[in-house]
């Protein structure tokens, strides 16, 4: 199911993500969080976050939006209408790369934008029709790595907008989510394999090993940490997970049951950040496994993706409560 339908879904059937008190939350957890409305009150579904070359976060909008945007750490957003051929794009990852632009994907045109931070566009269609974008990051080569969820195949694009794909080892169940550059010159990226779930890794020639987790798990998010190792959300499994480039996993429990674990991102201040869809909380653990979790203000805001801003704080998007978030770190 494209994010666009199951977005919808949630909205017609009115499923609510109801915000728990928090668990292990610090005193004035709450006021620490900033919500920034956007322009269109209920179809924005906004989904990626990064931080951009230029000093501001930058976001897509999916939905029926279809827009990149950008705000200040001041709080001034700026919207960026992605051009529309005959399928809506759909833009979902997003990530600075090594050219001074914003690339993104298009999961419903199955193309990869590039944005510049004054707003115009190119876009390169993927060679498989259908397959779906959805993560991006910068690779260690230079280049730009990308998840085909539809497909189940890792892309790369150069800065020019050369594109080859690499079929998985498991099509078409592998269902490629979020993706990461490793600290060992090598991306991670999270999807299904024939155990269940599994975190994968593959070279920038193409090589793939995959490393499973615990069963009934569904690995989403994942981020390299500050401690050498990558962190990844389950989602299913109600966990947050740490493997070692050797493919050691380990696994910590979420406080709030149920919590759905989406987003992950190393912040600012040496711990990592995530978001909890259906818990309507940002979570953070540290290195050593430690969760505390801050309850958002805006009932049934879906948060979903996370990033540290270059203000020294952690941003985030709220997917049905159509806003971006900041939790101000104390200095």
């Amino acid at each position: 199911m494209s994010i666009r339908l199951r977005r919808m879904v949630l909205l017609l059937t009115g499923i609510a993500f109801m915000s728990l008190p928090a668990i292990g939350s610090p005193a004035g957890a709450v006021s620490r969080i900033r919500e920034f409305p956007l322009s269109n009150c209920c179809f924005s579904g906004p989904f990626g976050i990064t931080a951009g070359p230029d000093g501001n976060l930058w976001f897509t909008e999916g939905s029926y939006a279809d827009k990149i945007g950008k705000i200040t750490p001041a709080g001034v957003i700026t919207e960026f209408l992605i051009p529309r051929g005959h399928l809506l794009p759909d833009p979902l990852g997003i990530t600075a790369g090594p050219d001074g632009n914003l690339w993104f994907t298009e999961e419903d045109s199955s193309k990869i934008g590039r944005v510049t931070t004054a707003g115009v566009f190119a876009e390169f269609p993927t060679p498989t029709a259908g397959s779906g974008p959805w993560g991006i990051t910068a690779g260690p080569d230079g280049n730009l790595w990308f998840t085909e969820h539809l497909r189940s195949n890792i892309g790369r694009i150069t800065p020019t907008g050369v594109i080859t794909e690499f079929p998985t080892p498991h099509p078409p169940s592998e269902d490629p989510m979020g993706i990461a550059a490793g600290p060992d010159g090598n991306l991670w990226y999270t999807g299904g394999c024939p155990e269940g779930s599994c975190i994968w890794r593959i070279t920038t020639a193409g090589v793939f090993t995959e490393f499973p987790i615990t069963a009934g798990s569904v690995a989403v998010g994942i981020t390299a940490g500050p401690d050498g190792n990558l962190w990844f959300t389950e989602a299913n499994g109600n966990k947050i997970g740490r493997i070692t480039t050797a493919g050691v996993v380990t696994e910590f429990p979420i406080p709030t049951a149920s919590s759905d674990p989406e987003g992950i991102t190393a912040g600012p201040d040496g711990n990592l950040w995530f978001t909890e869809q259906s818990g309507n909380k940002i979570g953070r653990i540290t290195t050593a496994g430690v969760v505390t979790e801050l309850p958002i203000p805006t009932p049934s805001s879906g948060p979903f993706y996370v990033t540290a801003g270059p203000d020294g704080n952690v941003w985030f998007t709220e997917n049905l409560g159509n806003k971006i978030g900041v939790v101000r770190l104390p200095r």
